[in-house]
């Protein structure tokens, strides 16, 4: 496996990305990122519920 520097594997990385797009699966990431947010906020936060009984 041949070295590539860092300068031309992120040139590659922009011409990939201009060709593609934002494509789907950043969309997909984001909203399992959004998703996993909520729930761990819920998740964390229903432990401070308090039962004034």
């Amino acid at each position: 496996m041949e070295h590539t520097p860092t300068a031309a594997w992120i040139a590659q990385a922009v011409g990939a990305a201009q060709q593609q797009g934002s494509g789907y699966l950043l969309r997909v990431v984001l909203i399992v990122m959004v998703l996993g947010c909520v729930l761990t906020a819920w998740f964390l936060l229903r432990g401070y519920k308090r039962k004034d009984d």
